[in-house]
């Protein structure tokens, strides 16, 4: 029997991009994943299989500044924050992997907001 639901439909959406994006060291892949509620952000190098920098709406640094922001407006916060941590750590391009979702609300504020912050992808 096949499965149907949304769930799986995004997870074979994002199988079908992972053949063609994957991260290096010289250029990370920068993950989404959105619940309904939150938004988890990492930049990963796939070839060593380590996160290099995360960010998420759960983050203890960003808790105080979610406080009455819409959650596009939180995506847009945590794209800047990810962007900032990876610079740090020396990271200035990367492979966007919209983990199949729709590029579209707050993937695309993720994504936006990475970008102000000095991203490149």
């Amino acid at each position: 029997m096949t499965d149907k639901s949304r769930s799986a439909a995004r997870i074979r959406r994002h199988a079908r991009v992972r053949k063609q994006v994957a991260g290096s060291a010289q250029r990370p892949r920068l993950n989404i994943f959105r619940s309904l509620s939150e938004m988890y952000v990492q930049v990963i190098d796939d070839q060593a299989g380590h996160t290099l920098v995360s960010a998420s709406t759960i983050d203890g640094e960003l808790r105080a500044k979610m406080k009455g922001l819409n959650k596009t407006d939180q995506a847009r916060l945590i794209g800047k924050t990810i962007a900032e941590r990876a610079k740090s750590k020396g990271v200035k391009m990367v492979v966007f992997d919209r983990g199949g979702f729709r590029y579209t609300g707050r993937v695309k504020a993720v994504a936006d907001g990475a970008r102000e912050g000095g991203l490149e992808f």
